[in-house]
């Protein structure tokens, strides 16, 4: 049965650079095979991971509607869909990566992404992690997995606005098909001690600080190298960092 390590946060916070380390520890750890879920409509996971992303899960979609008839011959829909599903995963030595891509446009989806549900409900089945970049309002994680997360972390930088926009989101779960089984807030470019003024509005939520990653010299340097995180050295201080936080996590 895999485990689902779920990633959310607003725009800016390094949930898409957290979601790639713990990638890069997992494989790093042998605790493989892992699928990377790329369900921000903005899509930066796999140039993250070093990975160029041709095609989307939403291209599927939006090119089946537009022409659901469009189906090679002697071929169902159901057939023709996955087939197509598993055109877009992109496959690596100890991890694979899943770009969902677009939102929906109008007009009914219903038949089409039942097929998709499905087809994420088997996969899965083939990893031993899945590490999922959501979108800040996670509507993706509650309609295309079976609606549960075993770990969802709750990404901030050291702001109040960050902060804030993580207590929304936490506000949101009890409106989402989901089942937390645990939780917590990890900081991004933190310094070595949180502040009172932030502690005391982490203590409003009642969720645990995971962690802190400190602000990395490395991550801006991969990131103007356009080079994959996966190949930052061990030594990187938000490496040692996320180390430390998923064998926290990972014991829970």
């Amino acid at each position: 049965m895999s485990k689902v390590i779920a990633v959310a946060g607003k725009g800016g916070v390094g949930k898409t650079t957290l979601s790639a380390l713990i990638v890069r520890y997992l494989t790093a750890k042998n605790l493989t095979p892992v699928l990377a879920v790329d369900a921000d409509p903005n899509s930066n996971l796999g140039e993250t991971l070093g990975n160029p992303v041709t095609k989307t899960v939403g291209d599927i979609r939006e090119n089946f509607m537009k022409d659901p008839q469009g189906i090679p011959s002697g071929m169902d829909k159901v057939n023709y869909i996955e087939m197509m599903m598993n055109q877009v995963l992109i496959e690596e030595k100890n991890y694979d990566l899943l770009v969902m891509g677009r939102q929906e446009g109008t007009g009914c989806y219903c038949m089409v992404n039942n097929i998709l549900h499905r087809f994420m409900e088997e996969l899965s089945k083939d990893y031993k992690y899945l590490v999922v970049d959501n979108e800040a309002g996670m509507e993706h994680l509650s309609r295309r997995t079976s609606g549960k997360v075993d770990l969802l972390f709750l990404v901030t930088d050291y702001s109040l606005r960050g902060l804030r926009a993580v207590k929304r989101i936490h506000g949101l779960l009890g409106e989402l098909k989901l089942t937390v089984g645990k939780m917590g807030i990890v900081v991004t470019r933190a310094p070595e001690t949180l502040n009172q003024a932030f502690l005391a509005e982490v203590d409003e939520m009642a969720v645990p600080v995971w962690g802190t990653v400190p602000d990395d010299e490395n991550l801006r340097t991969f990131d103007m190298e356009r080079k994959s995180l996966m190949e930052l050295n061990e030594a990187s201080p938000s490496v040692k960092a996320i180390e430390k936080i998923m064998e926290k996590v990972l014991s829970l």
